[in-house]
C-alpha cells in the first residue's frame, strides 16, 4: 500500500507542476528524447490536462546519431496522440559552423545539443522548457529546482537559484531568461519504471533485452554503428543487452541483460548496485561533465 500512495503522489505532484506551467508562462514546451523518462512527461501531462489535448509542443534536439528503434517510437507515439512535433538538427549546426564536429576516439555530438536548443529557444521564444531530468541521475541534477532559471545566454548559475518552499513555484522571470521545469524530479529511476508498470505505457524496444552486435571499450559495450568510433583492434561480437538510459550511440553503452518484460527490468533495477548515469559514456568525461554542459545551456 506505502508504495502505491507513493507513486501517487509523485504523479499528482508532477500534474500539478505541469498546470503550474499553463498557468505562469506563456510558451512552453516539453523536451523530448524518446527515452522513458520524457515518454513518462508526455503521460502525465494527457492526465494534467484531459480531457483537453496536450497544450504544448514536443521539441527534439536530434544529433542525428540516435537509435533508429527511438526515431520510430517517436513518430508513432506523435501521430497516436495528434501532438505537435518540432525537431531541430545537430547537423544543421555543424553545416552552418555554429559548432564543429569532434573527432577521435570519444567522439560525441551529445555536447553539441545544447546551440541547436538555444537557437530552438531563440526560434519559438519558448519561456518554459519542461524536462525529464530527476535529481537521483547525476551530482549536477541534484542541485537543480523544480523551476530551473537561464539567464538570457541560457546559462544556469547553479550558486543563485531561488528557494522552493513547500510546493510554492516561482515563475516570474525577466526579459530574455527562460525557464527549465522539472515535474519528476523527485522520481527515482525504479519510481519511472514502477509508472511505466501501473500506466502499461509502450516504450522503445531497446529497453528490452535483445541481440546487438557491440565492443568492449573501458569496460562498457559500446553498440557497433557508423556513428562509433572504433578502433581496428575493438572486436565486434553479438550479445544480449539492454539499455538504460537512451541518448544518441555515442554516448549511451548498454547492459548485460536478459530483461524482457517491464516487471523483470524492474527486479533488476531492484537489485542493480550501478546508477543508471553509469552507462551513459558522455559523463565518464570528467568528474563535473554535466554541470559543465548545464552551465552552457544543456537542459
Amino acid at each position: 500500500m506505502s508504495s502505491i500512495l507513493k507513486t501517487n503522489a509523485l504523479e499528482s505532484e508532477a500534474i500539478y507542476i505541469f498546470r503550474e506551467v499553463i498557468s505562469q508562462f506563456d510558451k512552453p514546451v516539453l523536451l523530448f528524447s524518446g527515452g522513458k523518462d520524457s515518454i513518462t512527461l508526455v503521460r502525465l501531462a494527457q492526465k494534467a490536462f484531459f480531457p483537453a489535448k496536450i497544450p504544448f509542443p514536443l521539441l527534439h534536439v536530434d544529433t542525428g546519431h540516435n537509435f533508429p528503434e527511438t526515431i520510430e517510437f517517436r513518430d508513432k507515439l506523435v501521430a497516436e496522440l495528434g501532438l505537435e512535433l518540432i525537431v531541430r538538427n545537430v547537423q544543421d549546426a555543424i553545416d552552418s559552423g555554429k559548432v564543429v564536429e569532434e573527432s577521435g576516439k570519444y567522439s560525441s555530438r551529445n555536447s553539441l545539443q545544447t546551440t541547436t536548443l538555444l537557437d530552438a529557444i531563440d526560434e519559438f521564444k519558448f519561456d518554459a522548457c519542461i524536462g525529464g531530468a530527476r535529481r537521483d541521475e547525476e551530482k549536477a541534477r541534484a542541485k537543480e529546482r523544480i523551476f530551473s532559471v537561464r539567464d538570457d545566454f541560457g546559462q544556469w548559475d547553479e550558486k543563485n537559484q531561488r528557494p522552493e518552499l513547500f510546493d510554492l513555484l516561482n515563475g516570474k522571470i525577466e526579459n530574455g531568461q527562460n525557464v527549465r521545469v522539472f515535474p519528476i524530479s523527485n522520481w527515482t529511476e525504479l519510481d519511472v519504471w514502477s509508472y511505466i508498470e501501473q500506466e502499461q505505457i509502450e516504450i522503445p524496444s531497446i529497453y528490452f533485452s535483445h541481440k546487438r552486435k557491440v565492443f568492449l571499450r573501458d569496460g562498457m559495450i559500446w553498440s557497433h554503428s557508423p556513428f562509433v568510433y572504433q578502433e581496428q583492434d575493438e572486436e565486434i561480437e553479438e550479445r544480449i543487452v539492454r539499455f538504460r538510459t537512451v541518448g544518441d550511440m555515442s554516448c549511451t553503452a548498454a547492459v548485460d541483460s536478459y530483461a524482457a518484460t517491464i516487471a523483470e527490468v524492474v527486479g533488476e533495477i531492484r537489485s542493480s548496485t550501478i546508477s543508471e548515469r553509469g552507462a551513459r559514456i558522455d559523463d565518464k568525461r570528467s568528474e563535473a561533465a554535466m554541470e559543465k554542459r548545464k552551465q552552457q545551456g544543456y537542459f
